[in-house]
């Protein structure tokens, strides 16, 4: 009946709350809009009812309560002006207060008073949000303003620091989406907070590192300006804080590094990283330094890229190193060349030219499977393998073909070739030529063949020799007298000496050859009795 009153007082009453039975009992939940029924003379003479069937939406609401309530996160619900109507038990669990301290509670009683202007500035914009959707819709054909529609009737990453029962000020952020009535108008917002006391530590952590990092470090946004840099930075541009930080890039590099700088930002937004990306920053003196950038995703606490945290590493020794190791390779006597994993030769002394007899382009950017066969390429393959394993190899046996077709004898010996991190990427390679080797090796085969030719001559005359010696000794034993006829006489010494025959020339020479050749000495022919 208040309805009804409503109705002729005012001529529409709307959302009037009606549960009629239905024929079968049960009772439906509605609620009415009606407006006056008059009659000729204008005056109200009943209404016009519509009646709106709430089950659906009395099932979504309790479904949407159920999810605030059963929500792991903090969330609550509010009106316009900032009054909980709602919280769930992980509010109250964060803040510390009993249900009955914050349902219809304001928000301005456990945050200040700035940041609860901010609160509502933040429930403007949701309302607001949806006012622009809503006039982008009759716009359509007027981009100018369809370009002020961002996301409809939400709020993102409201920075709030809610007062706990105990006092304790919790760092916290806050997502806020729009709540709607029955006809979608919005009637307040449902919050939902995030508790930042531990992302803020790793946040200082994280910064923590930065700051004390050995190497240049610097965090940019996508748009590759200097949110942040650390002393290292700096030192290595001679730049102080205040001429870094917020500007570009692009002021201390080319526009072509810029291009490079933007194209990794891009695989940084892709893959999450970027590897070696080549730097020539000016320094404030002016000085070109060559650099290299590792770089990775900085990301918000949704985890979308924002940014990007970069690592410079400076290059100049190890460019200085580079070039004294080039150096070294190109002056080196014995032929040196560096390849890459696949057998490509990347880099080639002069000694390699003039042992192959090819020219430096025909020998640059060329597998050396072009001058070895495919067996010694299996085996160059196992080199290269074992390198990578072990860092280097020993004596490995290569035949190249030289430009004249000359298959010409190699050792090699090969160490890695690594990358600024350590990594293998290659070998470097020193060829010995072993033709001179193989020749002193062939004379002195030679030289042993002909050595013991000689020796056999010398065994066979050796036997002749002692054979006319033992015919001779024979000859001596058949001649010499026996028994009474033989002569004796004393030496000095008393000793009992015989004579002998006459000994014919060289005698003793023949005596001592006789007694190295033979062990034993003849037995004599005769004794004296």
């Amino acid at each position: 009946m208040a309805a009804l009153d409503e109705v002729v007082e005012r001529g529409v009453t709307r959302n009037a709350r009606l549960n009629p039975r239905s024929a079968s009992g049960e009772i439906i939940p509605m609620t009415l809009n009606a407006s006056a029924l008059r009659g000729p003379d204008g005056k109200v003479i009943g209404a016009i009812g519509i009646l709106r069937d709430m089950r659906e939406l009395d099932k979504a609401r309790a479904y949407a309560e159920s999810l605030i309530k059963n929500a792991p996160d903090p969330v609550f619900v509010s009106d316009l002006e900032g009054k909980i109507l709602q919280a769930n038990d992980a509010v109250f669990a964060l803040l510390g207060f009993r249900p009955d301290e914050l349902i219809e509670q304001s928000l301005s009683r456990i945050i200040s008073p700035d940041e609860t202007r901010e609160f509502l500035a933040a429930l403007r914009e949701v309302v607001e949000r949806e006012e622009r959707e809503e006039d982008t819709r009759d716009n359509w054909d007027r981009p100018s303003q369809n370009l002020q529609v961002k996301q409809r009737g939400i709020t993102r990453n409201v920075v709030l620091n809610p007062r706990t029962a105990s006092g304790e000020i919790i760092p916290t952020s806050l997502n806020a989406s729009a709540l709607r009535d029955s006809q979608g108008k919005v009637i307040g917002a449902i919050g939902i907070l995030r508790d930042m006391r531990e992302l803020d530590k790793a946040r200082a952590y994280a910064e923590s590192l930065i700051k004390n990092a050995a190497d240049p470090v610097f965090v940019s946004d996508l748009e590759g300006k200097i949110l942040q840099a650390n002393d290292a930075v700096f030192s290595l541009l001679g730049f102080r804080p205040d001429e870094l930080i917020e500007q570009s890039l692009s002021r201390f590099i080319s526009a072509e590094e810029t291009r490079e700088f933007t194209a990794a930002l891009r695989e940084v937004v892709e893959r999450g990283v970027t590897r070696n990306a080549r730097l020539n920053p000016r320094s404030a003196s002016g000085e070109s330094i060559p650099t290299t950038l590792n770089a990775s995703a900085l990301r918000d606490s949704d985890g979308r890229v924002i940014g990007a945290i970069g690592i410079l590493r400076d290059m100049r020794e190890l460019d200085k190193a580079r070039a004294y190791a080039e150096s070294l390779i190109k002056n080196a006597p014995d032929p040196v060349f560096v390849s890459d994993l696949e057998g490509k030769i990347l880099q080639a002394n002069d000694a390699v030219s003039q042992l192959l007899g090819f020219r430096p382009d025909e020998v640059l950017e060329q597998s050396l499977s072009r001058f070895i066969s495919p067996e010694e390429t299996r085996e160059f393959t196992a080199a290269l393998r074992e390198v990578v394993e072990h860092g280097v190899t020993r004596n490995a046996r290569l035949n190249p073909r030289s430009a004249s077709g000359e298959v010409i004898p190699t050792t090699l010996n090969a160490s890695a070739l690594r990358d600024p991190d350590g990594k293998v990427i290659g070998a470097i390679g020193i060829l010995r030529d072993m033709r001179a080797y193989e020749r002193v090796v062939r004379d002195l085969e030679q030289s042993k063949t002909e050595l013991q030719e000689k020796i056999l001559d010398l065994e066979k005359f050796e036997e002749v020799v002692v054979g006319r010696e033992l015919k001779m000794i024979a000859l001596e034993k058949s001649s010499r007298p026996c028994g009474k006829n033989w002569k004796r006489r004393s030496g000095k010494d008393g000793t009992k000496r015989q004579w002998k025959l006459p000994r014919p020339p060289n005698w003793w020479e023949h005596q001592r050859t006789i007694a190295r050749l033979l062990p034993l000495r003849p037995k004599p022919l005769c004794t004296s009795s």
